[in-house]
């Protein structure tokens, strides 16, 4: 949970001062070490779950801010986006039924929030990244109404100089341009906590970094971005993107991003890694000053702040509590969903697994390089559970055969020496295996079920969110999940989805230089009706129909249409929708202004198109289902 007290300037004087407070910090920091001051034992664990709000038609909601103020539970806080909300568990005593009370207080959290969520009117989902999410959503219009994210916002963009931009490559492109930071609030997440003693933190850092790999290939849950099959988990790459600060520079020069695995092992002390981020990250949030002390015990408030905006996937924490301090490693690789049984069935093999190896890995450093500890962190955000790793000693393994032929009995044994009670051990990692086992995934559930509905709905996103949604109210893992059936919905239903869910995304366009003999050739080639015409920025200037064309050659003489250009014929009074218009009111608007199709206009740009056609197959889809429709 981020630090939301901010202060109100982040100009030069503000941030000068400010860093002057977080170099003092460090130096408190290093005294507590010295001294021996930073608690030591018992061990703790603690999570943070994020997740995402939809309306009745399955997408995004912005009740976020109506929730917090009806529930008013501190365990409850706002995220960037007024769709996500985060609950945080309080800290649980690592041993015995510690991971059974640990999916309770989950539960109970949830249960919390779905009832004040249904009074709100909408719907909880967890999932790493909603299917129903569009561009549209990701604008400053639904961020939380937070001072904190608006500096953040700010200072990130001026840092950055210009817009965000995304590129992600899978089965599918993502490319595109973005003004603002609200890309990351399309990410939720399940980060779990580990308390650890100050002088057994650097080899169980590094050992928690060595487990990243096996443990997310195994999780993941966020397969798609906008409409595109990217990675297994796309989180990774859209979170490291969406709140990137750098510049082009030298191209010889290294600039690290603010989301990051590292760069290099941790030697000796928790002090390494702040200081490195230190030296590399500008501040980019003030705060007012505080109460330099709780009791007698430093807040080092200034250096929590500046850890909250810089984000690595494994991130070291300082914090007080019961007077006394303590450190902590927080695991922010994990995806949310897809049900809290899965969740905390994560927790349990991550834990184990740094128990289990720190019992057999004496030092990691000496066994693997950190470039490929690194290296396996991504190819298990790109390909899953078919993640090509390299282990310990040079052991090349694919992430299954891993996890299956030995992690998972380091796991078991950790979980052992940690004092967990064994049943409850069991129960978690049974979870692990029988979901590697059968490659059950959360993504692998969700791209199998998008290819079933895509077969029956060009864009089956709500349907798919949909099936989530039904199938996490029993808490069952997700490899226990059957494959969603195609709904048959009533046309009264259809109609009040927006048009966004209908459109057609994969467009043909020409520009209105080009010669009517491209026109002509493309609609022949794909037997399509309405062309759109746009401008180099992608902003629709004008559409040519199959009529446009009919009365361009039906002149009795007419210039050769090699000779012609667009601009000549092309429609340049248009009719146009944004994406959140509902069908009824589309075919309503359609029928008024006589036109035959419906381009979809988001910023002045294109994102999308409509037509006759559209409308009455969806309403041979809920007259006579699929069948009737000639539709597998």
């Amino acid at each position: 949970m981020g630090t939301q007290s901010v202060g109100d300037s982040v100009d030069a004087s503000a941030l000068r001062r400010f860093t002057g407070r977080l170099l003092a910090d460090l130096d408190r920091l290093e005294r507590l070490l010295e001294d021996g001051a930073i608690e030591k034992g018992p061990t703790r664990i603690g999570a943070e779950l994020e997740l995402f709000l939809v309306d009745d038609h399955l997408q995004p909601s912005d009740t976020g801010p109506a929730i917090l103020s009806s529930i008013a539970d501190p365990r409850v806080t706002a995220e960037l986006g007024a769709f996500n909300l985060e609950v945080n568990t309080e800290p649980i005593p690592l041993g015995g039924g510690c991971l059974g009370a640990l999916e309770s207080r989950i539960l109970e959290l949830l249960a919390t929030v779905r009832v004040a969520a249904e009074e709100a009117g909408s719907k909880v989902v967890l999932v790493g990244i909603l299917p129903t999410l569009e561009p549209r959503h990701a604008t400053l219009a639904h961020m939380s109404p937070s001072d904190r994210y608006v500096r953040l916002n700010e200072a990130m963009t001026a840092l950055r100089g210009g817009p965000h931009r995304v590129f992600i490559k899978g089965v599918d492109e993502l490319n595109l341009v973005h003004d603002s930071v609200m890309l990351e609030a399309c990410n939720t997440s399940f980060q779990i906590h580990l308390q650890v003693d100050p002088d057994r933190f650097a080899r169980v850092y590094n050992l928690g970094l060595l487990a990243l790999a096996p443990l997310l290939a195994g999780a993941t849950n966020s397969p798609v971005l906008f409409g595109r099959r990217l990675w297994r988990e796309t989180r990774i790459a859209l979170f490291q993107q969406s709140v990137d600060t750098r510049r082009p520079g030298p191209e010889h020069r290294v600039f690290t991003p603010r989301v990051d695995f590292g760069t290099a092992w941790v030697d000796e002390s928790v002090l390494e890694i702040y200081r490195e981020d230190v030296a590399r990250f500008r501040a980019v949030l003030t705060a007012d000053p505080e109460p330099e002390c709780e009791g007698d015990v430093p807040r080092l408030a200034a250096l929590q702040l500046f850890n909250s905006t810089v984000y690595r996937w494994l991130r070291p924490c300082y914090g007080v509590a019961n007077g006394r301090a303590h450190l902590r490693i927080e695991n922010r690789a994990l995806p949310a969903g897809p049900t809290p049984r899965d969740q905390v069935a994560n927790a349990a093999f991550w834990y184990g697994l740094l128990f289990g190896l720190e019992e057999t890995v004496e030092d990691p450093r000496a066994r693997i390089e950190f470039d490929d500890v690194r290296g396996n962190f991504f190819s298990a955000a790109r390909f899953g559970l078919e993640a090509p790793l390299t282990w310990l000693d040079g052991r090349q393994e694919h992430a299954r055969d891993l996890i299956l032929d030995g992690l998972l009995e380091v796991a078991a044994r950790g979980l052992e020496r940690a004092g967990v009670d064994e049943g409850e051990a069991s129960l978690y990692l049974n979870v692990i295996a029988e979901r590697t086992a059968s490659r059950r995934t959360g993504s692998e559930w969700l791209l199998r079920a998008l290819g079933r509905l895509r077969g029956y709905d060009a864009t089956p996103w709500a349907r798919l969110t949909h099936g989530i949604l039904e199938r996490q109210r029993d808490n069952r893992p997700v490899h226990e999940w059957d494959d969603p059936e195609v709904p048959r919905r009533s046309i009264t239903e259809r109609l009040q989805r927006p048009l966004g869910a209908h459109m057609r995304r994969d467009l043909v366009t020409v520009r209105a230089t080009d010669p009517v003999a491209l026109a002509i050739r493309l609609m022949r080639w794909r037997r399509i009706r309405h062309l759109p015409v746009e401008d180099d920025d992608q902003r629709l200037v004008g559409l040519v129909t199959r009529s446009t064309l009919f009365r361009f050659l039906s002149r009795t003489e007419h210039p050769s249409p090699d000779d012609v250009a667009i601009s000549e014929i092309m429609q340049d009074e248009l009719v146009t929708a944004p994406a959140a218009l509902p069908v009824a009111d589309a075919i309503r608007l359609m029928r008024e202004r006589g036109v035959s199709s419906l381009p979809i206009v988001e910023g002045g740009r294109l994102v999308g198109l409509v037509t006759e056609r559209d409308f009455l197959t969806l309403a041979a889809e809920g007259l006579l289902g699929p069948e009737g429709t000639g539709k597998d």
